[in-house]
């Protein structure tokens, strides 16, 4: 759209969008994680790894704030 030299809100409004779609597939793998990994971790008893995962999930989460 740059190279075309389309309309500059245009251009915003499609890296807007892009953006949505993005924190939408983010979203969707982060519940993939957590309703398979992150449970696997709970029902194993594993208290090693279920300190692990909740270390990744906050990892992810801070660095998603930023």
């Amino acid at each position: 759209m740059v190279e075309d030299e389309r309309y500059c809100i245009d251009i915003v409004t499609q890296i807007a969008a892009v953006r949505a779609a993005l924190a939408r597939v983010e979203e969707e793998i982060l519940h993939d994680h957590i309703a398979h990994c992150v449970e696997h971790a709970i029902a194993s008893g594993d208290a090693d790894e279920q300190r692990q995962k909740v270390a990744e999930l906050m990892e992810v989460l801070v660095r998603a704030r930023r």
